[in-house]
């Protein structure tokens, strides 16, 4: 069974940076969408970045100029930078893909457990 495991998370100062990743536990074919979500206290999850299969992006306001999401093709992992954080961007990050573990295989789409982000002085 395939499994996302994101790393890179912890505990940063307002105004510092983390970057995100999440990486597959067994080897597949591709990765095409990717979308980080975070789950903040008292708030339902939210969807805060997606990168579609030809490249283009979308954010959600509260991160935009702040955060980026990219994509490594080669090794089916994406990414998500985040710069100037804000204590309200604390929360646990989740990573998911839309997976095809084999070529012309069908595409499904795998989660991640999350990772804890910590935005505190």
């Amino acid at each position: 069974q395939v499994q996302l495991v994101e790393s890179g998370g912890g505990l940063v100062q307002p105004e510092g940076s983390l970057r995100l990743s999440c990486t597959a536990t067994q080897s597949i074919f591709i990765m095409e969408t990717m979308a980080w979500l975070r789950q903040t206290q008292g708030n339902q999850r939210e969807l805060v970045a997606r990168v579609f299969g030809d490249g283009t992006t979308f954010y959600a306001d509260s991160v935009k100029d702040r955060f980026t999401i990219s994509k490594d093709n080669a090794e089916n992992t994406p990414y998500l930078k985040m710069n100037n954080l804000k204590p309200e961007d604390t929360g646990v990050y989740s990573c998911n893909a839309d997976v095809r573990l084999i070529e012309r295989g069908p595409i499904r789409r795998y989660w991640g457990q999350g990772t804890q982000v910590t935005v505190s002085s």
